[in-house]
């Protein structure tokens, strides 16, 4: 199971890459591959293998220290400078994706492995909320934030960055809130266990 999961991981990594040229629909959808979809699949498939980042710097992997890591991650890229920046060259934008997908790898890891259950619930819960209000501040910005850009085929600047904040929205928010009652079901299970 781990192992399926660790391949499914690193198999979406190009897809999202290859997305993120689409348009802001695209570039979203590129990002929450790596840091929703993609990082809790290596998380869980690296969990316990040496190649494990909570494992290797376990006084590192806080999950608070994780979640905020990777809110200022998310929210500084989405700045429209930088944005603009890693939209004109690949270097950035492939720094970009990076960044996404160590903090996202960074948060699931950490949250997984939290001593404290939780404060692992409570990180992933927290970035559900952050992912959430980025995604409804993009998508329903009355103009064009990323201006000058490329966008997807069939839409104007405005339609396609709504869109792209609708993906984030939805992908963002559901991931980091289903990784959050997951991690709560197994707290729960071994709260019952203990007390039988």
């Amino acid at each position: 199971m781990k192992r399926a999961a660790l391949l499914a991981g690193l198999v979406l990594l190009p897809i999202g890459w290859g997305l993120s040229g689409i348009g802001m629909t695209g570039h979203m959808a590129g990002h929450m591959i790596a840091v929703a979809v993609s990082a809790p699949l290596l998380a869980y498939g690296l969990s316990g293998s040496s190649m494990d980042p909570a494992h290797r710097w376990p006084l590192l992997a806080s999950p608070m220290t994780a979640m905020l890591l990777e809110l200022v991650i998310v929210w500084t890229w989405h700045l429209p400078a930088l944005r603009a920046a890693a939209h004109g060259s690949i270097l950035v934008t492939g720094f970009e994706h990076a960044c996404f997908l160590a903090a996202g790898l960074f948060l699931w890891t950490a949250a997984i492995h939290a001593p404290n259950r939780a404060s692992g619930i409570g990180a992933l819960l927290l970035t559900s909320m952050h992912m959430t209000l980025l995604g409804v501040l993009i998508g329903l910005a009355p103009r064009p934030l990323y201006g000058g850009m490329h966008h997807a085929p069939g839409l104007d600047y405005l339609s396609d960055q709504q869109l792209g904040g609708v993906v984030m929205l939805i992908v963002g928010g559901v991931s980091y809130l289903a990784g959050g009652l997951v991690l709560l079901g197994a707290l729960l299970k071994e709260d019952r266990s203990e007390a039988a």
